[in-house]
């Protein structure tokens, strides 16, 4: 028999049917999917971090100083691209870097060790939001070079002359402001107020302060309030405040 016979016989005798999956072993299959998950969660705290750090991030409303917009225990989600790709507004409530004797000591949130280290990472990749400890949330009545004064004969804060009406979001009862001042806000800072005004210790109650004088430069603004997203009854988006919407620049300057 020649050997084209031969292969010819041997490739008859194999079976022409489907071959049988091969086997894995059961720890292969565990080994796979414990690798495919830590992956996704590896891809899932990449992204949260780069959404944190460029994009968005979320805060914890700790007092009652911007009542009643905003609640204790409220959630709010922070754009990073105001300031920065877009301007800020006046009317706009942002969360910022305490400039300076701004806080008190507040008691550190008691956790166990692991719980401190969970909260810490997830804090870091902005799966939670940031505590209280450093920053402010308040909002924008004076931008770079305006002139904000209180009050006028009808009680309003005024804006380079301009009087704000500022209804849509002080809270119930509270006036404008119960002190006076006047004050000229310099380049690259904020006149900033809460709107629980009786309880806010915002610019006005600072201007002793070093070295801000109750300022906040617009460097340590993390960036604009969009929206409460929790907990869901006070779900509300924080947008445009039209009593500012009369107020032209610095009277005298271009």
């Amino acid at each position: 028999m020649s050997a084209d016979q031969g292969a010819q016989q041997d490739a008859a005798q194999e079976p022409t049917g489907p071959r049988p999956p091969a086997r894995r072993s059961p720890g292969g299959g565990v080994l796979a999917a414990v690798k495919e998950t830590v992956l996704v969660v590896a891809v899932a705290l990449v992204v949260s971090l780069v959404v944190k750090t460029f994009l968005l991030q979320a805060f914890f409303i700790p007092s009652q100083s911007m009542e009643q917009t905003l609640d204790i225990g409220d959630r709010v989600i922070v754009s990073k691209l105001t300031p920065g790709p877009f301007e800020l507004h006046r009317g706009d409530v942002v969360v910022f870097s305490d400039p300076g004797g701004w806080l008190g000591e507040t008691a550190p949130t008691r956790r166990g060790a692991v719980g401190t280290v969970v909260a810490e990472v997830l804090t870091f990749v902005g799966l939670l939001p940031e505590d209280s400890d450093d920053h402010l949330i308040k909002r924008v009545v004076g931008l770079p070079g305006d002139h904000v004064v209180c009050c006028d004969a009808q009680g309003l804060i005024t804006v380079n002359d301009t009087p704000v009406d500022e209804s849509a979001y002080l809270a119930a009862g509270a006036v404008p402001s119960e002190r006076a001042f006047d004050v000229v806000v310099p380049e690259g800072e904020l006149w900033v107020m809460g709107d629980n005004r009786p309880e806010s210790a915002d610019s006005r109650y600072n201007t002793d302060s070093e070295p801000y004088h109750g300022f906040v430069p617009v460097d340590l603004v993390v960036g604009r309030a969009h929206a409460v997203v929790w907990p869901l009854p006070h779900w509300a988006w924080l947008g445009h405040q039209s009593g500012f919407d009369g107020v032209g620049g610095v009277p005298g300057t271009k």
